[in-house]
């Protein structure tokens, strides 16, 4: 088993009875839980970077259940900050690890993901970014396997949530929709501007065009809490919010 530096949730915040955020130096990830009690099933969006998996493990805790309570990890992408902490939380919870099937190889770890292509302004933050990211073990802990998902594939959580292709962060970038609870988790197809609060394209692409088209795919859902990668989620008119914003990036 890998060790490395701790890398603790820096604020807990529940947005919902059904949702809590967890958000890290870096990045944030969300825990929505169905049913109460100890027949309670959770599920874990996004895992954070090597080293989150106990931290996680003890915001489950905190929240009054036990790991093992959280039955899946959906990963919106492969980038570190988001899908680093999963083998980690798998092992301790035995929580089977989702992710598209294009982004799934490079959170197996076998090949290493394609990098953004930055626009010139992005290049200080995202290295600004970089340094506030843990080191990363030369041998990470990684997914003992990784379940591929597609676009429209419906996961057995919040009444059926629906997988939502995303491209343009990554090649195989998804968004979770669920409509019975009018809930969005983007992951970093879009973002809240750490200067404004505005909501905004997500930064650092691998293409630009794909991501304003798939901002407008999720800006057309029906949706009252979008829940971002990065940035304070909106409770309550998200859809409105999110339309609004989509506009600012030209017609769908």
């Amino acid at each position: 088993m890998t060790t490395h530096p701790p890398y603790p949730p820096t604020d807990t915040i529940d947005l919902t009875p059904r949702l809590r955020l967890l958000r890290f130096p870096v990045g944030q990830a969300y825990l929505w839980r169905d049913g109460t009690g100890p027949g309670a099933e959770l599920t874990l969006i996004d895992a954070g970077a090597a080293g989150a998996g106990r931290p996680v493990a003890e915001a489950v805790r905190e929240w009054g259940h036990a790991p093992e309570d959280v039955r899946r990890i959906v990963l919106t992408h492969f980038h570190e900050d988001h899908a680093g902490g999963a083998g980690e939380f798998a092992r301790l919870s035995g929580a089977e690890v989702y992710a598209h099937h294009l982004d799934a190889p490079y959170v197996r770890g076998g090949v290493p993901g394609p990098r953004p292509v930055h626009e010139e302004w992005e290049r200080p933050i995202h290295e600004q970014a970089l340094a506030r990211l843990p080191p990363r073990p030369a041998h990470p802990e990684l997914p003992s396997a990784v379940r591929g998902l597609a676009d429209g594939d419906v996961l057995a959580f919040g009444g059926g949530a629906r997988v939502v292709d995303a491209p343009g962060h990554t090649d195989g970038s998804i968004a979770l929709h669920l409509p019975e609870h009018g809930a969005l988790f983007t992951g970093d197809a879009v973002a809240v501007s750490p200067v404004d609060g505005q909501v905004i394209l997500g930064v650092f692409n691998l293409d630009r065009a794909r991501a304003v088209a798939s901002f407008h795919r999720l800006a057309a859902l029906d949706t009252d809490v979008v829940c971002f990668g990065h940035g304070d989620p909106v409770v309550g008119g998200a859809g409105a919010a999110l339309r609004k914003a989509a506009g600012a990036y030209g017609p769908a």
